[in-house]
């Protein structure tokens, strides 16, 4: 079945960088899109960025243009397996969220729309905290 697993959060001080990571597997990646969304407390879940892992297109929210950027490594994937990175540059308290990763893969009790794609699997969360 889908499995979504992220890592890389963290504190950072304000204008500094992290490198978040999903780890994806149980599904066919090049037929689907991965995602990057956050949430604060009180706040509807945010879409940050995805990426369709057919043709490597990627998508932004206006908020994470030019700081962010969403990537994988397509040689070290293989068809059912593979990771996708957020890297986040000049990072503001602002950015300070859960940090989730989601696919249009598969899906059963929450889903969200994003871009082109209606994500409905998810995976648990990180917790990325900016503040001096």
């Amino acid at each position: 079945q889908v499995q979504l697993v992220e890592s890389g959060g963290g504190l950072v001080q304000p204008g500094g960088s992290l490198r978040l990571s999903c780890a994806a597997s149980g599904f066919t990646l090049s037929y689907y899109a991965i995602a990057w969304f956050r949430q604060t407390p009180g706040k509807e879940r945010e879409g940050v960025s995805y990426i369709n892992m057919g043709d490597g297109s990627t998508y932004y929210a206006n908020s994470v243009k030019g700081r962010f950027t969403i990537s994988t490594n397509n040689a070290e994937n293989t068809v059912h397996e593979g990771t996708v990175y957020l890297q986040m540059n000049s990072l503001q308290p602002e950015d300070t969220a859960i940090y989730f990763c989601a696919t249009n893969a598969g899906g059963a009790t929450y889903y969200d729309t994003f871009g082109d794609h209606l994500f409905g699997s998810w995976g648990q969360g990180t917790q990325v905290t900016v503040s001096s």
